[in-house]
């Protein structure tokens, strides 16, 4: 089983989720970036279709593969940004 983690950020003047190199939409709060990443985890449990899939790699060569339905990966939510902002009054 595959294992994604999401990570709660700063992000262009507000908050993000983050999975490897790319970002969520920007959230002007925490706890909205925290809630987005826990929907976009959720999601990832939802059985879908087998069908193939194509994608293009880091080395710009492209692929094919079948994608099983019922492959999903494990998600986890990284939140050690929530310890590390500062509370407002």
């Amino acid at each position: 089983m595959t294992h994604i983690r999401y990570e709660i950020v700063q992000h262009d003047g507000g908050w993000a989720y983050k999975l490897g190199d790319v970002f969520s939409e920007t959230h002007a709060t925490h706890e909205g970036a925290l809630r987005a990443a826990r929907e976009a985890a959720a999601r990832q449990t939802i059985s879908g279709e087998t069908r193939p899939i194509l994608f293009q790699d880091s080395d710009g060569h492209w692929h094919e593969e079948t994608a099983q339905g019922t492959d999903r990966p494990d998600a986890e939510i990284d939140d050690t940004a929530e310890t590390a902002a500062p509370k407002t009054p």
